[in-house]
């Protein structure tokens, strides 16, 4: 995600002085661009020695979620962009922190839970996840106070389901997911606020929120690697 508002693509040309040409800091992307090919290795494990059908098709969409948040994080960050380019990746960029967040669930959601349970928080957070990267797609510069309290309330959902998530997975399983959502709402707020400041040289606010996330994402990708291969075909 960037810190700088994006005007419409259509008005670029008369909003062109603010697009970020400078002052960002040097770091700016380099991690994500570290972690993608690490996570896309780490979901290739998952998928090819899952026990069963469910955990590799389940861990395929953890796997390709987080390849998507990872990789177009780090080209859009990165890569010097037209106006136009620029609003189409951020777009993309934005809808990606709802589709991780659904895929995510999804493999912990599988393995994990049963019956109309499982086909309820599965609808819920694709539901959301469908529509929260259509608001992002569809209004670019809403103000942080209104898209960002979603990723977080959207990621929280699993709170309700503690205890079949504690039973059936253990209390490991359990502390990792929480681990990883405190780590994704931390960095979340962070970006929210944009502290500290936007103008460090090498490693501001925003790169906290990048190693954040990275954190957050390993505390998930362990907690469903014990899920998954907890389940004997």
């Amino acid at each position: 995600m960037d810190d700088t508002a994006v005007p419409e693509a259509s008005t670029a040309s008369s909003n062109e002085e603010n697009w970020p040409t400078i002052g960002k800091p040097l770091l700016r992307g380099w991690l994500h661009l570290g972690a993608a090919p690490l996570v896309l290795i780490a979901g290739m494990v998952l998928m090819v020695f899952a026990p069963t059908l469910a955990g590799r098709v389940s861990s395929g969409v953890f796997a390709l979620t987080s390849v998507m948040l990872f990789g177009t994080s780090a080209v859009y960050h990165r890569g010097t962009w037209s106006p136009k380019a620029q609003a189409v990746l951020r777009r993309m960029d934005h809808a990606n922190i709802f589709l991780i967040i659904a895929g995510t669930y999804t493999p912990l959601v599988v393995i994990l839970l049963q019956g109309k349970m499982r086909v309820f928080v599965l609808v819920l957070v694709w539901v959301g996840a469908i529509f929260g990267m259509l608001f992002r797609i569809l209004w670019l510069n809403a103000p942080r106070w209104m898209y960002v309290p979603l990723y977080v309330a959207m990621g929280w959902v699993a709170i309700g389901y503690i205890k079949p998530f504690y039973y059936a997975g253990g209390p490991a399983v359990v502390w990792l997911i929480a681990a990883g959502g405190l780590c994704y709402t931390v960095g979340a707020i962070i970006y929210g606020f944009k502290w500290p400041g936007p103008s460090a040289r090498y490693f501001g606010f925003h790169e906290i929120f990048h190693s954040l996330t990275i954190v957050g994402f390993a505390c998930h990708y362990i907690a469903t690697a014990i899920a998954v291969f907890s389940v004997h075909p």
